[in-house]
């Protein structure tokens, strides 16, 4: 078709008033840097109730003590968090990152970066690192809130929605990610591909067929990484290919739940009711209990509860022998997936838990949370957080975009 033959779609011509409007108004969109970065328009504006919070013991001492910066993502409220203490103030410091239904996190000691699960159709994985420094420029000045370091996303790689992507984990230095559409664990390439690497036997049922890969059939949803697949443990709620599956409001939970060992693709611990954040700690598989709201470890076969605590437990990592577990509250819908809490008393909260005692040493809670998924740990000389806080300056946002270097 040639340029003079261009057919215009409607009758209407805007006159110059009303285009100069819609053009002014299209010059105003996207500038705000927690859009652009998030790639979500309503970033622009966060809930601040979202972020109201408590506390109860020593938890920020504890941290502190630890000397480290926590991530934590809140799925439900499409919400990252970091909790941490600032070094300058000595007060507890909270920033977040807005993501669309963000689940697990990895933290990639070796080469300093942390990669998040955004689990959307289709899902995303985000790479995140520290701003380290400015680019020397002469139309503007540095942002002061470079000393904190703050991640910021370096690169996003798309992926099938029916991947259904939960925890991720390193193992032998490649990332992996939970495809709990595909009852299997997945290799993630730098380029975005992916493989099969893992899958329990419990989904090869018919010899010389390929496995049971194209339906979620056992909720195989988090990952106890070791140095390598057969050293790694994962959890499910279910060991049968069944026409009940873990999704269905009528399938029974309670109980059911294994962990898998990585070597021998068959169960290493059972009796656990919807676990999740399955971690390797101090050689020892620890596991939290979602559906009875515990933490507890993997011995002789079964499970071992050491505390008990006030919701849906789910998101754990471990440092000095304190572990940090999040509790969720438990949506109606759902509540036949926790037999043993009182679903009217759940909280969302990050407990932090002296292993050997069982102590709850410190709480933080959410009086309008609701879902926690994944909590790691950084050194708070790797970074306090993230780039916004409650008391947006957006001016020193746009400096810090501006002329950031990782």
């Amino acid at each position: 078709m040639e340029a003079d033959e261009i057919a215009v779609s409607s009758d209407v011509s805007l006159n110059p008033q009303q285009l100069d409007e819609l053009w002014s108004r299209h010059h105003a969109q996207w500038r705000d840097s927690a859009q652009v970065t998030s790639h979500w328009d309503q970033a622009a504006v966060t809930d601040p109730e979202l972020l109201a919070y408590e506390t109860s013991g020593r938890f920020f001492e504890v941290l502190k003590e630890l000397d480290i910066t926590l991530l934590i993502s809140r799925e439900y409220e499409h919400l990252l968090l970091a909790l941490t203490v600032d070094p300058e103030s000595d007060q507890p410091r909270i920033t977040f990152f807005n993501m669309p239904h963000p689940s697990g996190i990895a933290v990639d000691r070796e080469k300093g970066s942390v990669h998040v699960a955004s689990t959307r159709n289709p899902n995303q994985i985000f790479e995140m690192k520290p701003v380290s420094h400015a680019i020397d420029r002469l139309d503007s000045k540095t942002a002061s809130s470079l000393s904190q370091k703050p991640l910021i996303p370096v690169k996003s790689v798309f992926l099938p929605g029916c991947l259904y992507m939960h925890d991720l984990a390193f193992i032998d230095g490649s990332l992996h990610a939970n495809a709990v559409g595909h009852n299997a664990v997945a290799r993630i390439s730098p380029d975005g591909s992916y493989e099969r690497a893992w899958w329990p036997k419990c989904i090869e049922v018919n010899e010389g067929e390929e496995p049971v890969f194209g339906q979620n059939h056992i909720q195989l949803n988090s990952i106890a990484a070791g140095d390598s697949l057969e050293t790694s443990f994962f959890s499910a709620s279910s060991t049968a290919i069944e026409n009940l599956r873990p999704g269905d409001p009528d399938y029974p939970v309670d109980g059911r739940g294994v962990i898998f060992s990585g070597e021998t693709r068959d169960i290493f611990a059972r009796g656990l009711t919807r676990p999740h954040s399955a971690r390797l700690i101090n050689g020892q598989v620890w596991v939290d209990n979602s559906g009875y709201g515990e933490l507890g470890y993997c011995k002789d076969g079964s499970f071992q509860a050491t505390v008990k605590l006030p919701g849906w437990t789910r998101g754990l990592c471990a440092h000095k022998n304190i572990a940090f577990v999040g509790t969720s509250r438990v949506i109606p819908r759902f509540s036949q997936y926790a037999p043993g809490l009182d679903v009217n008393k759940s909280i969302c909260g990050i407990h932090a838990v002296d292993l050997e005692s069982g102590e709850i040493l410190g709480s933080v809670t959410w009086r309008s949370g609701n879902q926690i998924f994944a909590i790691e740990w950084v050194d708070r000389a790797f970074t306090l957080g993230f780039p916004f806080s409650l008391d947006r300056r957006e001016e020193e946002e746009k400096l810090l975009f501006y002329s950031y270097e990782t």
